[in-house]
């Protein structure tokens, strides 16, 4: 078993060291690229034998298994290893050589890493520039390295293949050729050290099958420097020789599209930037020159570690200019992601409140309201609760006690600790108030930097908490009280910057909560209870809680009858080094990303087979509200690329940047349950719209009991049996 699995790591660290030279780690494209490195058999085998070395030194010195699996270190050594068996004639004291050359790269790769990583910055392929050009200046000396000829007289070479036809054939080729395409393909090409046109062609029709965004990119990158180069008067011949357009290729596909979510904003800096990666090439090409050493890819090296550093120093995000937070090693995962984050959470509000009471109460006074929530002060709410009738209070509602609302639980809105407690202010009969002490009895709780949230006018006394408290969604703080400056009874929430007792109002929505119209509900995320609207938390249904509670380690086995529409059967619940939770089939790998809150559980992505049982658990229950309304539909929205065959998205990859036109909406209906009071059974349906696909979900007093998927007329029926 240890055998296969080394086996399988080393396979998996070798492709994506292929893959990485184009940020991918892609597999297809992969192969492809190893074969094109075999268009050249010495180069391919030298840059093949690089790998191999880096990634079992790696192994053997203990760096971290993902980063080598991820061909992190060996794709630079690949490209000293592709270099090097482009000069040199293959002999023994050749591949001694490249053995040393691999073990160098790698010292210095680690090295980058700790050097450039501490900046959060890729050290891309710096590595691979210093390494080579250590070895080539010592090889110098090396009497016994035959220099190689190969690429030089390429027609003499046709010759032998193939006699003149072939020759005569390669010409016609060429002939239909533009000369400015030829020049992209064997940029492409000199990428991997090739010098034929057809290693280039295959090249580019593996970046087109793997990312749309980075094709397009790289024609991007490729024709802006060859217009700028003509725009300039700039020698064509002398970047023709030495194929240096690959430098405006990659800059582009990692500013356009592989370090920034891609966008109309990125495309243009990948223009915009461009033309310094040509003068940077113009004005190093003569200096490297006099060491006779080439620039290689230096400056697409300079201009992109520049360019990212400098993002670093903002001191605002700028939505129309976001680095990759998670890297998908796809500029279209990478956009979709985003794009689908956006449309779910809004990216400002990072932390998810809820309303700080039990039941329905009203809003007396919103944001802006007619009384004292103006000025600094206006992103405030008053609080009351109302009867049927519309009135806040009993029997003549001359005591405080005829209010509905005094004397009812108020609940701490998140996560935080205890800033200010101030307790010991009476309340006041009603109608009149207290002007001194303006805020009345109030707690402050501290959320993240400068953002807290603040309840006043409690019941003195009531205060269940002290300065430092940790506290949680739905603790009890305190209760509804008529202190401070209040004629009757209410509470007084708002959103804060600063800690103190009388700070500015912070306009902040609450995360989700139920919008109450003729005592139907209406679910509302990520927004700001209006004045006069009846709001209420979602109450959490027991079984739904239970069922949706996922703990590391926990498996869950189930049993399928039916149409057979997935497989792998056996998921584990576990967590990364990130503290970040999935599901994990064993039978697949599959992984289904989730996040858990008080009321909600939501899935986040999903990586590996969309086959898999658990790829359609993903699908069916996407976003779950923990509580039990016939009334409410919860509607989310999917990423693009996880619902969509590759197909359907061919057109929308290629102008994603500028216009997503495609949806993938999902929809959830709480449809039965058995008893609202004390349930044991309940059932749940969904579907994605856009799709004919529906899901129906059980749940039961032990947890998920069963889960129903129908696609085009074909059902699988899915029993949870552990």
């Amino acid at each position: 078993m240890k055998t296969i699995t080394a086996i399988r790591q080393l396979a998996e660290s070798t492709g994506n060291s292929y893959a990485q030279v184009f940020f991918s780690r892609n597999m297809l494209f992969a192969l492809l690229l190893l074969g094109v490195s075999f268009i050249d058999l010495y180069a391919g085998l030298s840059g093949l034998v690089a790998v191999l070395v880096t990634t079992a030194a790696a192994f053997l010195f203990g760096f971290d298994e993902a980063r080598i699996t991820s061909g992190t270190y060996g794709f630079n050594s690949l490209l000293v290893g592709l270099g090097l068996g482009i000069y040199y004639q293959p002999s023994p004291e050749f591949y001694f050589v490249v053995v040393l050359a691999s073990l160098l790269t790698l010292f210095i790769s680690v090295a980058m890493e700790g050097v450039i990583g501490k900046y959060y910055l890729p050290y891309l392929s710096i590595p691979f520039i210093l390494s080579i050009w250590l070895v080539l200046l010592a090889t110098k000396q090396f009497e016994h390295l035959g220099i190689s000829e190969r690429g030089i007289y390429t027609l003499n070479e046709l010759y032998g293949l193939g006699g003149q036809r072939l020759v005569n054939f390669h010409e016609r080729v060429n002939a239909l050729i533009p000369v400015p395409l030829r020049l992209y393909f064997l940029s492409l090409a000199a990428i991997f050290f090739q010098s034929k046109i057809i290693a280039g062609i295959l090249i580019a029709f593996g970046l087109f099958l793997y990312s749309r965004i980075a094709f397009t990119l790289s024609l991007l990158g490729f024709w802006t420097a060859y217009f700028f180069y003509l725009l300039l008067g700039v020698n064509l011949a002398e970047t023709s020789y030495s194929y240096i357009g690959f430098n405006y290729i990659l800059t582009a596909i990692a500013i356009g599209g592989f370090y920034l979510i891609p966008s109309v904003w990125t495309y243009g800096w990948a223009v915009l930037l461009t033309p310094l990666v040509a003068i940077l090439t113009l004005s190093l090409d003569p200096v490297f020159a006099v060491f006779k050493v080439p620039i290689y890819a230096l400056p697409f090296n300079i201009m992109v570690l520049l360019f990212l550093y400098v993002l670093k120093f903002r001191t605002k995000e700028r939505k129309y200019l976001k680095e990759v937070v998670i890297q998908q090693y796809s500029p279209e995962k990478n956009l979709y992601y985003d794009y689908n984050s956006r449309q779910r959470f809004d990216p400002a509000w990072i932390f998810s409140f809820r309303l700080p009471f039990h039941g329905r109460w009203t809003v007396s006074q919103g944001h802006d309201g007619s009384y004292t929530h103006q000025g600094e002060w206006r992103h405030a709410w008053d609080f009351v609760i109302e009867d049927n009738r519309g009135k806040t209070f009993k029997d003549s509602g001359d005591l405080l006690t005829d209010y509905y609302c005094f004397g009812k639980d108020v609940l701490s809105p998140g996560y935080g600790t205890v800033e200010i407690v101030e307790d010991g202010i009476d309340d006041n009969i009603v109608g009149e108030v207290n002007l001194i002490k303006n805020w009345g009895n109030t707690v402050i709780i501290r959320h993240a930097d400068h953002l807290y949230s603040k309840l006043s006018h409690l019941q003195k006394g009531s205060i269940r908490v002290k300065k430092g408290d940790t506290v949680k969604p739905g603790d009890i703080i305190g209760k509804a009280g008529n202190s401070g400056r209040s004629p009757y009874p209410h509470l007084h929430f708002q959103f804060q910057a600063t800690p103190y007792i009388g700070s500015p109002t912070l306009f902040y929505p609450f995360g989700s909560y139920l919008r109450y119209h003729e005592n139907k509900p209406e679910l509302m995320t990520y927004a700001i209870p209006q004045e006069g609207e009846v709001v209420a938390n979602i109450e959490v249904n027991e079984l739904l809680q239970k069922a949706f509670q996922f703990v590391p380690g926990q498996k869950i086995r189930f049993q399928t009858s039916g149409t057979p529409l997935a497989r792998g059967t056996e998921w584990e619940v576990r967590t990364n080094v990130y503290n970040q939770s999935y599901l994990y089939c064993t039978e697949t790998g599959s992984k289904a990303w989730f996040w858990t809150e008080d009321n909600v559980f939501y899935f986040t992505g999903f990586e590996g087979n969309k086959r898999s049982l658990l790829y359609y658990f993903f699908l069916a229950a996407y976003r779950i509200y923990k509580g039990f309304y016939r009334e409410i539909t919860v509607r989310d929205s999917y990423p693009l690329h996880l619902v969509y065959p590759r197909t359907r998205l061919v057109f929308q990859d290629l102008i994603a940047p500028f216009w997503i036109y495609l949806q993938a909406t999902y929809e959830l209906h709480y449809t039965w349950i058995d008893n609202p009071v004390m349930p044991s059974r309940l059932k749940m349906e969904s579907k994605m719209k856009e799709q004919p696909l529906r899901f129906l979900i059980e749940i039961d007093t032990k947890g998920i009991a069963a889960f129903v998927i129908t696609r085009d007329n074909k059902m699988l029926k899915a029993t949870c049996i552990e």
